[in-house]
Order: C-alpha cells, then sequence, then structure tokens
C-alpha cells in the first residue's frame, strides 16, 4: 500500500480497535500510532515519513553546502595540491547525487550523530542512531518489514513508556498499528518475508501498489476505517 492508506488505515484502525477495547485513546497514544503506521518504510528514502522529515528543500540547502565546501577546500588547501582538488571533487560528485540517494547519506550521518553525541541526552538517542544507520543499509521490505522489527518496536514502546500516564496506550498504539502497515503489505503481490534470513514470503497477491485495481482497494479500505472510526467514537457514544 502506499503511504497515505498506510497512515489513515493503521492509525484509523489502531484508535478504534482501543476505543473499543476501553483503552484510553489519548493525543500521545494517537502521535504514536500515526508514526507507527510509517515506521516500518524507514528503509525506504522516498516513503512519507522519510520526506516529511528530510524534504526536498532541507536537501536542496544540503547540496548549496556541500558546493559551497567543495569551492572552500579547492581555495583553501591549495597548499595540499593536488589532494585539494581531488577532495573538493569527491565533495563536489557528492552534492549532486539523486535525492534518494542523498536521504541515505543524512540518514546515516545523523544516526552516526545520535550514536556519537546522543547517550548524554537520552539512552534513547543510542537506539534509535542504530535504527537510521540499519535502515540505510537492508533493502526495502526486509529487516523492517519483519516480526523481529514489529516485536523490538513494540518492546522498545512498552520500556519506554514505563511509570507514565500513557503506559498501556502508547505501546499498544504502536505495536498494533506497526503490524497493521505489515499485514497491509501481505495483501500486495511483493508480500513480506516476516521471519528473515528465512526466504518464506507472505503475500496474497490482492493487489499490487500503484495500480487501479489497487487504489481502487486501497480506497475501499480507507472507506471502511473512517465508518469503523465513526462508528467508534461518534454512534457507540
Amino acid at each position: 500500500m502506499m503511504g497515505r492508506a498506510h497512515l489513515m488505515i493503521g492509525t484509523g484502525v489502531t484508535l478504534s480497535v482501543m476505543g473499543l477495547a476501553g483503552i484510553p485513546v489519548t493525543l500521545p497514544a494517537a502521535a504514536v500510532a500515526a508514526v507507527s503506521s510509517l515506521l516500518p518504510d524507514i528503509d525506504e528514502p522516498n516513503s512519507i515519513l522519510v520526506r516529511t522529515v528530510l524534504p526536498a528543500g532541507v536537501l536542496r540547502v544540503m547540496q548549496l553546502a556541500l558546493i559551497a565546501g567543495a569551492v572552500f577546500v579547492y581555495y583553501y588547501g591549495q597548499d595540499y595540491a593536488p589532494w585539494n582538488l581531488f577532495l573538493a571533487g569527491l565533495i563536489g560528485v557528492v552534492s549532486f547525487l539523486p535525492g534518494r540517494t542523498l536521504r541515505h547519506i543524512v540518514m546515516f550521518m545523523i544516526g552516526l550523530g545520535l550514536l556519537q553525541f546522543g547517550q548524554a541526552f537520552s539512552p534513547w538517542n543510542t537506539i534509535a542512531g542504530c535504527v537510521l544507520i540499519i535502515s540505510t543499509l537492508v533493502s526495502h521490505r526486509g529487516l523492517t518489514h519483519s516480526v523481529y522489527a514489529a516485536v523490538g518496536w513494540t518492546m522498545l514502546l512498552y520500556f519506554a513508556a514505563q511509570g507514565t500516564m500513557e503506559e498501556r496506550s502508547l505501546w499498544i498504539a504502536g505495536g498494533m498499528s506497526y503490524t497493521l502497515h505489515l499485514v497491509a503489505d501481505m495483501l500486495t503481490n511483493r508480500g513480506i518475508r516476516p521471519l528473515p534470513p528465512l526466504k518464506f514470503r507472505l503475500r496474497l497477491k490482492l493487489m499490487s501498489t500503484g495500480s487501479k485495481w489497487g487504489t481502487l482497494v486501497e480506497n475501499v479500505c480507507i472507506m471502511l476505517t473512517l465508518v469503523l472510526l465513526w462508528y467508534t467514537f461518534i454512534a457507540s457514544r
């Protein structure tokens, strides 16, 4: 499914199930559900989640900074010629890489920064750094679309929320929404590999992302989600 469908269906179904089950539906829980519905696609640089955090404007600024850096290295590093020319050329080449590749580089560098400096602010920054680095090294619908990732994310939320007023709501919202993303991708022709490195693949082949039939299935699922939300939070009150 496309990111828009994942966001609306994953978040909507999760909050509806929580409401029907009597689990408190709070603003933080809704935010966690929304992020978790998109999180499996963090391994795809052009996904909604990554493009929202790293929009095209940020990439343009980064490209300009790299070009400026290349010029600086060339002119002010002439005492180290020809290495200044080599380094300036390398920086210049990086600045013209496709947006997808640049996002991967930015994600990797942010991950390194969190590993190096984030621990002093919060131990969770170390985990976030590892997630970002790993996400740049794995293929799409690989590790992040596995049972390991769903269980790992749920456990992280469980331990992170201990002792807070949102304790139960957060890990249930995050775990359920993340899992719904995987279930949705199981409907596609490509499916997912739930237990890598095992090659076993779950795919029901009910739709193909981007096709007319696939779009129809997504829209029907979104409409059903809206009906479920209406019933849970309006009609049943």
